[in-house]
């Protein structure tokens, strides 16, 4: 999820600036208030910190909103000549986060990209894959008005650790925005013209069209909107899967996308035995879904999870380990109830909860707004983003190695699994006798 209220009256405030008559100059100050004191690249999304470099490529299967969308990060061989990707990757982005939060396009739209239209990934786009063995696989799922690339200080870290990571953009209409295509209409004369020519125009044929999030209707029960979503989330992540299977035996597959990338060199390069899937928020119910219908999910990570949108009737087929990581100031009691209703006494379920952290302590916006403004909105908490990052994504890694047998030294951090940090609560913070629901 990513927040309303306080992130929704910041840009409120900033149009009425900005539609003013507002000076050069206020604007400049307006800037350093927002992002600090100093230009906005002191600030960035921090790269990964394992042995490899981290490449990424977008792949996009069928052009149809039934199709597949997907971001790819994975090592890669370092090259000079690949570039870094926006963070955000086109303007339509945007205009989807203000959709989200209900404030104005065309004015969000410039404050958007004033604030974070400069920042990029801190990986290599389409940069060459860099064989070594069989990686494991994980599927990302993202949270509720986000989409592929807001969580791309987690992705990158989990690939430079030796992973091959696919950040699926939903198409269940809970991304901010997301797009596909369809066939341009083109006159009855023109087709017989092109079939006469034998004419394939590919993508020169094809326009896109763009989706939105959806808002509740007034009156509107939410819960089986959220149900259809989660499950149609869950059927997104497994046919992600799926093409990255087809692609390790050899398939070839068609991206609707231009990309630079060569696809082909991902030919058995997966092993298929350690597959797992990770999410926050509404991507850490996804989580608990996909791990229902799903058996190659051998585990799942679950990030601050939103349990609202799950039938609780799904939960006893739920049979691989999980590990719920949340943060302190986002859950209450109804939530982690539901959570703890997934306990086994034969399959592993662990939970901690990290100190000092907001919801969004796990998106990429907790590193990219100045300390004191990012509390303001709870795009930060109490402890430095990096510790909590650092925390959340060494006791996934280990929690990783445990479950899919992986021959790495992330065990070093098996105690973080116990809550045993300075920063970490074992369980949850969450006092449980307050009202169920």
């Amino acid at each position: 999820m990513l927040p309303h209220g306080g992130f929704k009256h910041l840009v409120t405030v900033l149009e009425k600036i900005y539609q003013s008559r507002a000076t050069t100059d206020l604007k400049n100050k307006l800037h350093r208030v927002i992002m600090g004191n100093s230009c906005s690249n002191t600030l960035e999304i921090p790269p990964g910190k394992g042995p490899h470099k981290v490449g990424c490529a977008d792949l996009m299967v069928d052009h149809t909103v039934k199709g597949s969308f997907f971001r790819l990060y994975y090592p890669c061989v370092e090259s000079t000549g690949s570039g870094k990707p926006c963070w955000v990757p086109s303007k339509e982005y945007f205009n989807g986060l203000a959709d989200f939060l209900k404030i104005n396009r065309t004015v969000s739209e410039k404050i958007f990209n004033y604030l974070y239209g400069s920042f990029r990934i801190p990986a290599f786009m389409d940069a060459s894959f860099k064989p070594d063995g069989k990686y494991p696989l994980i599927i990302f799922s993202h949270g509720l008005g986000a989409f592929r690339t807001l969580y791309s200080a987690i992705c990158t870290e989990i690939a430079s650790q030796g992973f091959l990571v696919a950040s699926v953009e939903h198409r269940d209409e809970s991304a901010s925005a997301t797009f596909y295509y369809q066939e341009k209409s083109v006159p009855e004369e023109q087709k017989q013209q092109d079939a006469s020519k034998n004419s394939s125009h590919g993508q020169d044929n094809l326009e896109e069209v763009w989706m939105y999030y959806r808002v509740l209707k007034p009156g509107e029960n939410e819960f089986p909107l959220r149900n259809k979503q989660v499950k149609q989330r869950a059927d997104e992540c497994i046919r992600a899967l799926d093409i990255l299977a087809e692609i390790n035996s050899g398939c070839s597959v068609t991206n609707v996308l231009q990309s630079e990338f060569d696809w082909t060199t991902l030919e058995n390069s997966m092993d298929m035995c350690t597959i797992a899937i990770m999410g926050h928020s509404f991507g850490g119910a996804t989580v608990i879904e996909s791990l229902c219908k799903e058996p190659r999910f051998k585990c799942g990570i679950a990030l601050d999870s939103w349990m609202f949108p799950l039938d609780e009737e799904i939960f006893p087929g739920v049979k691989q380990p999980i590990l719920f990581i949340n943060s302190e100031k986002f859950q209450w009691a109804g939530n982690i109830i539901r959570m703890k209703k997934l306990d086994s006494a034969t399959i592993p379920r662990k939970m901690i909860t990290i100190k000092g952290t907001v919801h969004q302590s796990f998106p990429d916006f907790t590193f990219l707004t100045c300390h004191w403004i990012g509390k303001i909105l709870k795009l930060k908490g109490e402890i430095d983003p990096q510790v909590a990052l650092d925390l959340s994504n060494k006791a996934s890694l280990a929690f990783l190695q445990r479950h899919l047998l992986l021959e790495k030294n992330f065990c070093q951090w098996d105690h973080l699994l116990d809550g045993k940090d300075e920063n970490l609560i074992p369980g949850t913070n969450v006092n449980l006798l307050e009202s169920p629901m």
